[in-house]
Order: C-alpha cells, then structure tokens, then sequence
C-alpha cells in the first residue's frame, strides 16, 4: 500500500499569511490571517506586513495542520512561495518553512507566487464545491474538461488564463502546470493597483477591488468616459486610464464639492467597466491569435463581479469554455501552493535549504 501524501503549503508574500495541507493532492485545510493594520494608511506597508507575519506565521501553520487532523510527523514536505512579493514578507516565510522541514527532516518546495494563482484551478476540495464555483462554462463550442475528485471541472492543458491582482496583470499560455509562457503583460500598473488608487482619490477606503465592485452593482457603467491605452500586442497599460480618471474627477469635484458622494456608483460602475473592456480586448485577442479556447481567470481581480460577468458573456458569444475560481481561491491562499507543491513532490523537485526569496515579478 503507498503511503499517503501530506504537503503543508504557506504563503506570505504580501500581507496574508496563509497555510494548507493537501493529502494527495485534496484540500484538508486552508487557514489565512489578515493584516486590518494596512486599511489606516490607505495601502500595504512592508514592514508592518513582515512584522504581523512573523506573529501570525507559527499560529496559522499550528492551526492548518490541526484542521486537517494530521500531525506535523506525518507531513511529506513543505512547500513555500519564495517570490515574487514584498522581500520582508517572504523572508518570514521562507525561513519559516527552512526550519521547519529541517527539524522534521524533510523535502522543501519552492513555488512561484504567480505559477500557485494559475493553479488554483486545479484544487481539488474533499467534497463538491459550493454554489457553482470553481465550475467551468461551455460556450457554444466548448468541450467537455477532465473533473476533480469532488466534481471541479480543471482546465485541460494547454489554455490561456488571465491573471490578474493588485501587482500583476498578464496573459499567460499555460502548457503543463511547470510550463507557463507570460504572452503579454502590463507595462505599468496593474489592473488591481489602478482600482485601489482610484478608490483611493475617490475616499472609499482600502481595499479599493471589493468596494468598487460593490458600488459598481449600482451605477451606470455609461456614465463616463475615461482614456484607453493603445498599447501593441497582448500588453498592458493602467496608468493612462489612472490619470485620466484622477484628472476629470479633480475638474468635477471643483465644479461640486460634492460630486463623489452624489455620483460614487456611477463612477464605480464606469471605472470597472473600462477596466475590464481593456482587459477582455487583450484577451480575446491572444485567444483568437492562438486558437485556444479553453480561457481561465485568476488572482485578487477575478473576484471582481464585472469580469466574471464578463467572462460569462464571452463564453456564450465567442464559444469559448471558461474557467473560474471559487472566491476562496482568487486572493492570496496556501492551498494555491499546496498544489503546486504536490506536483513538483511528484516530481521530486525540490530546492535546496540555501534557495533565496526574489521580488521580481516572473515566472521561474
């Protein structure tokens, strides 16, 4: 009889400190501490960050392992996100999961922060998901996709997700689950960053993504107009459309003091309509470029109601089958991790106890 899997996954690259144990590639547990310190100044501060990790680290971990009604003698490895992120929360982590697969003497994994966001789609929970997420739709030529143990439909390699949060926005060819091409990217900021600051100058409080969308719900995505990059191939720009929206807003606002307050939803709704038109316009050009259609959404940003909407609609005009994340599964998580180091265990690829975290935003 083969004796059983267990991979203790943690992630700290920003200001979530997150941990998961996988059995065999199944989700027992998925623990995430919050940093609320970060909401008074408006955005992440990194050394705050790094300290709140370094208290939340041994509690979450301790936690993880007791959800899963294992004991840390029977973990097979860890695996870690050595990057990118901000240098002072990973390094907790890092060093963290040093020490621990050191003092039980087993393999540690590195695992590329934005590799576990596009892998997300492949968690695989012990019993079916909730409320339809996490399943794919068929558009009128979509094909049937290989399920998860509970049901969850995967994405069949090779496909194309969009990957979207609050530091990164990309298009990403995924041909196995250690083989992913970034095909375009932005060449600024990031679809994510471009709503928090806006959200910001509009005083609507951080984190901006969940109260945009909420405001969105309610106005007219009409309403305005804002600037749109004209960028060549599948990247990226946000900072034309940040400056654009800062500037009208700073006109109206003198004309009415007010003018936020009487008009925040249709300014919402505008704001996230032009975001997410730039974006599927990227997107749906790499997919008609490559001829795949099997299409996936990732990160922070897939939360968003408008994109997932979106989505939808692309699915059913331009027969594409889309993939999208359960919402547990689209902000920073361990079980992303988790699953990316149960295939490289698989593998045997492991990493050395001297391996460093990185910044950079790429794919290893």
């Amino acid at each position: 009889m083969e004796k059983d899997i267990y991979i203790l996954g943690i992630e700290s690259s920003c200001d979530d400190t997150s941990a998961a144990v996988l059995k065999n590639g199944v989700l027992l547990s998925n623990v995430t501490a919050s940093q609320a310190v970060h909401e008074a100044y408006g955005g992440v501060v990194p050394e705050l960050a790094s300290r709140a990790h370094q208290q939340n680290v041994v509690p979450v971990v301790s936690e993880a392992i007791k959800r899963a009604g294992i004991t840390k003698e029977q973990l097979s490895a860890v695996a870690f996100t050595r990057g990118p992120g901000l240098m002072g929360s990973l390094l907790v982590g890092v060093n963290f999961a040093k020490g621990f697969a050191r003092s039980l003497g087993i393999p540690m994994i590195d695992v590329n922060h934005l590799q576990g966001h596009v892998m997300a789609h492949f968690i695989t929970s012990p019993s079916p998901s909730e409320g339809g997420e996490g399943l794919a739709q068929k558009g009128a030529e979509g094909n049937s996709s290989p399920l998860g143990r509970s049901g969850e439909v995967h994405p069949p390699f090779p496909f194309i997700c969009l990957l979207v949060s609050g530091g990164n926005s990309q298009i990403v060819l995924v041909r196995a689950y250690n083989d992913m091409e970034v095909l375009g990217q932005t060449i600024d900021d990031a679809a994510g960053e471009a709503i928090d600051k806006c959200s910001k100058v509009m005083g609507l409080g951080y984190p901006g993504g969940p109260i945009i969308d909420r405001l969105a719900r309610q106005g007219n995505p009409k309403a305005y107009q804002f600037a749109e990059p004209h960028i060549p191939g599948y990247d990226y720009s946000f900072s034309g459309l940040k400056t654009s929206f800062l500037y009208n807003l700073k006109k109206w606002v003198e004309d009415d003091p007010d003018f936020v307050e009487h008009h925040k939803e249709d300014l919402a709704a505008s704001l996230e309509w032009t975001i997410v038109d730039i974006l599927m316009k990227k997107l749906k050009l790499a997919v008609k470029d490559t001829g795949i259609k099997h299409v996936a959404v990732a990160g922070g940003v897939s939360a968003n109601n408008g994109l997932r909407n979106a989505f939808h609609d692309y699915a059913k005009r331009f027969g594409w089958t889309v993939y999208i994340p359960k919402f547990s599964y689209t902000t920073d998580n361990a079980a992303m991790i988790g699953i990316v180091g149960y295939y490289k265990y698989m593998d045997k690829e492991f990493c050395s106890i001297d391996a460093p975290a990185f910044s950079k935003v790429t794919f290893k």
